[in-house]
């Protein structure tokens, strides 16, 4: 039972990694994966850059924030993002939080966000923008309690990602590899369409053609290959 833990937490640590080396997280952003052997707690690094992010560092908390053994260690205040999220889906294991900068442009225009290309279908057949703003009224942005926390998760529903106005996005997964990659996939979707867009009006994928790809590319093989890949270029030997 403790090798499931500790399996968790390296994962964890690796994801960190890779989030950062492929610019989805910078200095800010976060990632967690719920805990395998209890559903009302996750695991979630204190407050650092995921960058730096050692197994030391790793933190249990309650679905409402609430960190098993504090010490003397700082949290992220977005920890709500994660506790709402789980609270809200049971079928989700890991949750990313990143300001990824391609997919910004998206959350404050009128321009939706939809797969251009297979990969990019990952995220599914739409990601919307949730705003703060609509029932919070004006804030820092930050999801920094739990009722902002399940706001969210409410608009997020079953989809695979939401927008953040002005913020970021919140991904998701069934495994945290599967939530890496598509965190990564959102970003290299959003950075082509406005590619796409310097150049004309894009063709983007179908309904049939996203129904079909998007749980392709979050297969066994999809997922072990480009996790493989990033985990190397993180600084990890598969």
């Amino acid at each position: 039972m403790e090798d499931r833990v500790q399996e968790a937490m390296l994962n964890l640590v690796i994801a960190n990694r890779i989030l950062d080396q492929e610019n989805i997280c910078d200095a800010f952003g976060h990632v967690s994966v719920r805990h395998p052997l209890d559903q009302e707690k996750y695991i979630m690094a204190r407050s650092r850059a995921p960058g730096v992010i050692e197994i030391d560092d790793l933190m249990e908390f309650h679905l409402d924030g609430r960190p098993v053994d504090l010490r003397d260690r700082t949290v992220y205040a977005e920890r709500h993002i994660h506790g709402g999220v789980y609270e809200a889906r049971p079928d989700v294991t890991s949750v990313v939080h990143s300001h990824s900068h391609s997919v910004i442009p998206f959350g404050v225009t009128d321009v939706k966000l939809q797969p251009v290309f297979h990969m990019g279908a990952t995220v599914g057949h739409e990601v919307p923008v949730w705003d703060i703003r609509d029932n919070f009224g004006d804030t820092s942005l930050l999801v920094s309690n739990m009722d902002q926390g399940r706001d969210l998760a409410f608009f997020l529903g079953d989809r695979r990602a939401s927008l953040m106005r002005g913020h970021g996005a919140v991904v998701v997964g069934k495994t945290i590899k599967e939530a890496v990659l598509i965190a990564v996939f959102l970003e290299h979707n959003a950075r082509i369409t406005m590619q796409c867009l310097q150049l004309g009006t894009p063709n983007f994928l179908s309904a049939g053609e996203v129904s079909l790809c998007k749980d392709q590319f979050v297969g066994d093989l999809a997922i072990d290959r480009a996790w493989d890949y990033w985990s190397l270029r993180a600084g990890f030997k598969s």
